[in-house]
C-alpha cells in the first residue's frame, strides 16, 4: 500500500493576498514533511472559478514548487484538463515534460475532461465532446513525448511536423492516469492502460466492483502509451490522532466541510443534459453527507480519521479490496489549524504507515 497526499487548495473568505499566500505555504510545508516522513505521492487537481472549494487552477507551478523542496515523493498532475478549450495539446506535453525534468523523473500524469457546469460553460466547452477530445489527447501525449517528430490531424486539433521539446527525463514516458468519477470511467482507464486514480468517496461494495472491473479490462488491453500502469488509487481524508474521539471528532469537521463545499458545485448534468455526463459521481454521496442533523453518521465508511488503531483497520480494508495507494486530503478551508495536521502526518508516518511497509518483517515488528 502506498500513501499520498491530495489537493484541492480549498481558501475561505475572505480573500486577501496574504491568505492565499498562507494557504499555499502551509501546503508546502505538509509536503515537505511528507516527503521526509516516506509518502510516495503528492496529487494536486486543475480547478477553476470554484470559490472556497479549490484555488488550484495552476497545478503544474504549484507542483514544481513541490519539487523544488521534496526529494522523493512523487508529484502527481492530478488532473490536466484534456479539452482544448482549457489546455492545448502541445502545451501539456512541454510543461509536463519541464516538470518531469526538474523534479528528476517523480512525475505522473492524471488525465481528464472536468466535471462542472461552473469550468465547462466558463470556458465555452461543449460537454457533448469532452469525451472525445480527451480520448485524442490520451493517444497523442506519449507520441509527443517519444517521438523525435510529431504531426496530427485529429477532430479536435492538429499539428503539422514539429519537434515538440523538451523531452520527458522518464524514459519512455511518465505514468498516465485518469480521474475515475462519473460511472463507467474506470472502465475508460482499463481500455487505455492508464492508471484509475479514483476522485470519489464511494463505499466499500461499490469501489470493490469498480476496481474487480478495473483489474479484469486491462489484462486484455491496448494501452495508449508505451506500458501499462495498473494501478488503482482511491482518494480519502486524514487525521490521526493519538485519542480515537478527538481523532473522529475532527476527522468529520474536516469531512463535513469539504463535503459542504462540493455541494455547491454544479455538476454538468443537472445543466447541460449531455450523455457523456450521467452525474459528476462525488456529489450525490456528498450531498446525503452533507444535509441533515445526523450528517455525522452519514459519512462514507472506511474514512482515515481516528487514533492509529482505527485508522489501520480502514486501510486494511482497502487494501484487501485491491487498492494500491490511497492520497488523502489534509484540509478544507483551513478548519484544522496548521500545527494539527502536521501532527497528524507525523502520528500517522509512525504508527500506520510501518504496518504497510514492504517486507513481511517490517509488518511484523510493527505490529
Amino acid at each position: 500500500m502506498k500513501f499520498g497526499l491530495f489537493y484541492e487548495i480549498s481558501i475561505p473568505r475572505p480573500w486577501t493576498p496574504e491568505k492565499e499566500r498562507t494557504v499555499y505555504n502551509n501546503c508546502l510545508e505538509q509536503v515537505k514533511l511528507a516527503d521526509e516522513l516516506g509518502f510516495d505521492h503528492v496529487w494536486a487537481v486543475e480547478h477553476h472559478f470554484l470559490e472556497e472549494y479549490s484555488h488550484c487552477s495552476a497545478p503544474e507551478l504549484f507542483l514544481t514548487a513541490c519539487a523544488m523542496v521534496t526529494k522523493n515523493i512523487q508529484v502527481g498532475h492530478g488532473i490536466v484538463v484534456c479539452v482544448p478549450e482549457f489546455n492545448h495539446p502541445i502545451k501539456i506535453a512541454e510543461r509536463t515534460a519541464t516538470l518531469d525534468i526538474l523534479s528528476g523523473g517523480r512525475l505522473h500524469v492524471g488525465t481528464g475532461r472536468s466535471a462542472t457546469w461552473t469550468e465547462l460553460g466558463g470556458f465555452r466547452a461543449n460537454p457533448d465532446t469532452t469525451k472525445k477530445s480527451w480520448d485524442e489527447f490520451v493517444r497523442c501525449l506519449p507520441k509527443m513525448w517519444m517521438q523525435e517528430t510529431f504531426s496530427y490531424q485529429g477532430e479536435f486539433w492538429s499539428m503539422p511536423e514539429r519537434t515538440i521539446l523538451p523531452k520527458p527525463y522518464q524514459k519512455p514516458h511518465p505514468p498516465m492516469w485518469v480521474a475515475v468519477t462519473s460511472p463507467g470511467t474506470e472502465i475508460d482507464a482499463a481500455d487505455r492502460g492508464l492508471g484509475s486514480l479514483g476522485l470519489s468517496f464511494a463505499g466499500f461494495d461499490e469501489q470493490e466492483k469498480k476496481i474487480k472491473e478495473y483489474r479484469r479490462r486491462i489484462k486484455s488491453c491496448e494501452p495508449v502509451g508505451a506500458f501499462v500502469n495498473e494501478q488503482v488509487a482511491t482518494t480519502n481524508f486524514l487525521f490521526c490522532h493519538e485519542d480515537e474521539k478527538t481523532g473522529v471528532e475532527m476527522g468529520k469537521r474536516l469531512g463535513n466541510t469539504f463535503n459542504y463545499l462540493a455541494t455547491q458545485l454544479i455538476s454538468t448534468r443537472e445543466v447541460f443534459s449531455s450523455p457523456s455526463y450521467q452525474s459528476l459521481g462525488l456529489l450525490p454521496a456528498l450531498r446525503r453527507a452533507a444535509t441533515g442533523p445526523d450528517a455525522n453518521e452519514q459519512q462514507t465508511e472506511g474514512m482515515a480519521y481516528g487514533d492509529p488503531a482505527r485508522i489501520i483497520r480502514a486501510v486494511k480494508k482497502w487494501e484487501s479490496l485491491g487498492v494500491d495507494c490511497i492520497n488523502f486530503i489534509l484540509n478544507a478551508n483551513e478548519v484544522v489549524p496548521q500545527d494539527q495536521v502536521m501532527a497528524s502526518l507525523r502520528l500517522f508516518a509512525k504508527e500506520v504507515m510501518p504496518v504497510f511497509a514492504k517486507g513481511s518483517a517490517n509488518k511484523v515488528a510493527a505490529e
